[in-house]
């Protein structure tokens, strides 16, 4: 998106929070949700990606990101030891989601295949208050003028209009939890800069939310009673971004009344630099091989999104 987030809040009817909602930041803030020796287990994670699984002097970014995104959930998994209800999960990966909605006149809509999807077989409880959802109303959504929101969004002919969660009904692990992006394209130019990655988030976090509250409420627009949320993390392999997204309406047309609601951390390295191969000058070794600049809370907040809703 040409604007990044702030586009994707008018297309999506949303109001942004700086940093993470309090029933995230709770789990943080609690050393029992922390995964025992983490910062060792991490860091043997970081080094697997970018040293030991290849054979070549520095492995490219589309090899080293999706293999320390596996190694990451599978530490995230060890915790279902201690939280048995986390079993309940499940990674659907090349799924097709589909949302449709109207927005000041104008028809949109989210197709096709987005980042990794963790179902549930329980639905996130809302993060926002029924306070804080009425207090959206004043907020007053941000214009482009005379740039029109959907400047650079490619124009289609629709012929209809579909909202599908992507799973058959009577699937058990039916409700969208957290979604992952891995930027791991090796050219720069190919990948997603932080920004346009974030507003990506945002709108496959309202999609997967929409196409969920039309098949449990129908396609009337409406206030939620229930709000559903949808949690987004992006990476390349060391940046990250976390993200907790509510939908409070359905009702999308006018920009009046309740909004939706973002939470967004943005910009978390987890480490500052993986050196492949040792530096030597005039024969002197002067940067060992190794990682360098380890940011242990990172993790702790991949770790915080993952167990949300269970703990």
């Amino acid at each position: 998106l040409f604007a990044g987030v702030r586009q994707a809040q008018w297309l999506t009817k949303t109001k942004l929070v700086e940093g993470l909602p309090p029933s995230v930041q709770s789990i943080l803030d609690n050393p029992a949700h922390t995964l025992q020796e983490h910062e060792g287990r991490v860091k043997d994670a970081i080094s697997h990606a970018r040293f030991w699984d290849t054979t070549e002097a520095a492995p490219r970014r589309e090899q080293y990101c999706p293999v320390l995104f596996e190694d990451l959930i599978h530490l995230c998994r060890l915790m279902s030891r201690k939280y048995p209800s986390l079993s309940k999960r499940m990674l659907a990966r090349n799924y097709r989601i589909a949302a449709t909605w109207e927005r000041e006149s104008i028809l949109l809509q989210i197709r096709g295949q987005n980042g990794i999807l963790m179902n549930s077989m329980v639905p996130i409880p809302p993060v926002a208050s029924k306070e804080e959802i009425l207090a959206t109303k004043d907020h007053v959504l941000e214009t482009f003028h005379p740039i029109l929101p959907t400047i650079d969004l490619q124009e289609v002919n629709v012929y209809k209009e579909l909202n599908d969660t992507g799973f058959r009904v009577g699937y058990p692990y039916s409700h969208p939890h957290t979604l992952f992006f891995l930027e791991s394209a090796n050219i720069c130019p190919n990948r997603f800069r932080p920004e346009q990655l974030r507003a990506k988030m945002l709108m496959f976090a309202f999609g997967n939310a929409l196409a969920k509250a039309k098949a449990l409420y129908g396609n009337d627009p409406k206030v939620l009673e229930q709000p559903i949320v949808v949690q987004s993390i992006g990476t390349d392999g060391q940046l990250f971004q976390f993200m907790v997204f509510q939908l409070n309406t359905t009702d999308l047309v006018s920009s009046d009344g309740i909004k939706n609601l973002v939470w967004i951390d943005s910009d978390h390295k987890l480490y500052e630099e993986a050196q492949c191969l040792p530096k030597i000058k005039k024969r002197v070794v002067v940067k060992p091989a190794g990682i360098y600049g380890f940011e242990p809370d990172t993790f702790k907040k991949f770790l915080a999104l993952y167990l949300h809703g269970t703990v």
